[in-house]
């Protein structure tokens, strides 16, 4: 059966209709909703997972029965509830001013246009059998060009953990409250004009050094450019980032495959991912170049495999000393 999505016309049942875990919201903020049937399996938390930032993060949040998230439109502010698939139907629930832009685009953040018909990992046995386990994960196209570039270039050269503190810490400072009856603690991230704004002392407090914190503000100034991106092909878009000050291949790959779906980003400089490549398809860690090398028999399809090897379990060894985590604070 085809994908669809429909936008039913707002109702006055609460937000427990749709199995969200919280109270309802007040009976004058209905939400715009929508019904999408997914062509086959699909695994709502692992499709949507890499928006997460952290267990805790201010824009995402799992619950028993979906998914929360939040985000800024080019309509404004939108808190989206994604239910688990039930019946072979995912319902969605969005309030806000950027309801209607966000339910829109539910097929597209759920994978509907990710294709791995054409991937073929016969010739490994763990890629074969990590699909088989997990047949309803996809590539999700948020459409949130700058919002995903905004903790991606918090996350250059520092550990994951300080810069999702980080991302908390300025998320919750300078956002908006999310609309409706989001979990506590959920915000709407900055906008642009916010986040060239912040000050230098405040970025200092969230542990952001001022090469990153720059490269932040010069990016707000060209945001609407960098949307932009959002309707070139995704090798285009990479190459356009990559033309903006500090950021790098590394950077650009984390912003297409969130905003683009990109199917084939590779997040070439990464701290562990070479590693964990060459561990789960060698048995030893290699470097960045031998690892391009592993991943080129599937080229068009290398994210795919990325997120496979994701799934596996397999890690880089956790031998030799940890990261150092740079505290800008103080200095």
């Amino acid at each position: 059966m085809p994908a669809s999505a429909s936008i039913a016309t707002p109702s006055p049942s609460s937000v427990e209709a749709v199995g969200c875990p919280i109270a309802p919201a007040p009976a004058t903020v209905e939400p715009l909703r929508t019904v999408y049937r997914p062509r086959g399996p699909l695994d709502v938390h692992s499709t949507l997972r890499l928006i997460a930032r952290g267990g805790d993060g201010p824009c995402y949040r799992r619950t028993p029965g979906g998914v929360w998230l939040t985000a800024r439109t080019p309509h404004g502010g939108v808190t989206l509830y994604v239910s688990t698939v039930r019946d072979g139907e995912v319902e969605a629930a969005a309030w806000g001013p950027g309801a209607e832009w966000m339910i829109a685009g539910v097929p597209e953040l759920l994978g509907r246009d990710d294709d791995w018909s054409e991937l073929d990992v016969s010739g490994s046995p763990l890629l074969t059998e990590v699909a088989r386990r997990n047949p309803g994960l996809r590539l999700s196209r948020n459409r949130l060009v700058f919002e995903m570039l905004v903790p991606s270039i918090l996350e250059q050269k520092v550990t994951a953990m300080e810069a999702w503190r980080a991302w908390r810490l300025l998320v919750r400072r300078h956002g908006d409250p999310a609309p409706g009856p989001a979990p506590e603690g959920m915000v709407v991230a900055p906008s642009a004009e916010i986040w060239r704004m912040i000050p230098s002392w405040e970025w200092h407090t969230a542990g952001v050094g001022p090469q990153r914190s720059e490269t932040v503000v010069r990016s707000s100034r060209l945001a609407s450019a960098i949307e932009r991106t959002l309707d070139e092909h995704p090798d285009d878009a990479s190459r356009r980032l990559q033309s903006l000050p500090g950021i790098g291949v590394w950077t650009a790959a984390e912003v297409t495959l969130r905003a683009h779906g990109d199917p084939d980003a590779v997040s070439v400089g990464d701290y562990h991912l070479a590693a964990s490549v060459g561990q789960a398809l060698t048995g030893s860690p290699v470097d960045d170049d031998a690892m391009l090398e592993l991943l080129a028999p599937w080229a068009g399809h290398r994210q795919r495999v990325l997120r496979l090897i994701g799934r596996s379990g397999i890690h880089k060894p956790r031998r030799g000393p940890k990261i150092t985590i740079q505290d800008h604070r103080h200095h």
